[in-house]
């Protein structure tokens, strides 16, 4: 049983604007410098490396260290779906019209983006209502992957969901999508698909940061194998 001091804990290492922010970053599933994340927190490097501390200590993230870099990233999927979670409880912010550059970074974090290792935005909901409809994925009572899934992940990425895997993450989970207020797929099934996605070059990122933009082989692989059209902006 969770005792009031862990949750209360938990809370407060969220609490701070600077460490929410940082770990909003990190949900893009990339590893980042704290020189990185300092800069785009916008304080300072010392700053940042004290937050850092903290997250690390709280369980968060992790840390590794690669010849003189230290990189930091969330500490394991869980920690990103209590965070897509928690965004979920809240109504996407409206464009700022004071910075052109601030409300076309937040039209592209709707079109499509990584949530951790798999799709979000309006992408990632039209890739999971896709499966639903061809009968690949069951969303009654909860996600679950049909037979017919089954194969047709088989087929597509040479990987059987039925082999055995380490761990307890699920393999298809549900996440409400924060901009889309519905489900997009998670889970391991959803990581795979985003690794093939990225891998193949049918979706690119843009800039930095989480979000990402269907290519033209994108939307031909998404005709080919779900049967629907998107444009390049994944609507």
């Amino acid at each position: 049983m969770t005792s009031a001091a862990d949750l209360a804990g938990l809370a407060a290492l969220l609490a701070d604007e600077t460490r929410a922010g940082i770990c909003l970053a990190l949900l893009d599933g990339r590893a980042w410098t704290a020189s990185e994340l300092a800069a785009y927190a916008g304080v300072a490097p010392s700053t940042a490396t004290g937050h850092l501390h903290r997250l690390v200590e709280g369980g968060l993230l992790v840390q590794r260290r690669q010849g003189r870099h230290r990189y930091v990233q969330l500490a394991d999927p869980s920690v990103a779906q209590l965070l897509e979670d928690l965004s979920a409880r809240f109504e996407p912010p409206p464009d700022r019209t004071g910075g052109l550059r601030a409300a076309t970074a937040s039209a592209a974090l709707r079109r499509g983006r990584t949530c951790y290792d798999h799709l979000a935005g309006r992408l990632g909901v039209a890739v999971t209502e896709a499966m639903i409809g061809r009968g690949l994925l069951d969303n009654g009572g909860g996600f679950a992957l049909t037979p017919a899934g089954r194969s047709w992940l088989i087929d597509l990425l040479g990987w059987d969901p039925a082999w055995p895997r380490s761990g307890r993450r699920p393999l298809v989970r549900g996440c409400l999508d924060w901009t889309e207020r519905r489900e997009h797929l998670g889970g391991l099934v959803g990581a795979k698909l985003c690794e093939r996605f990225l891998g193949h070059g049918w979706v690119v990122r843009i800039g930095s940061g989480r979000a990402v933009r269907l290519t033209a082989a994108g939307q031909a692989a998404l005709r080919d194998q779900l049967g629907i059209t998107l444009d390049g902006e994944g609507v």
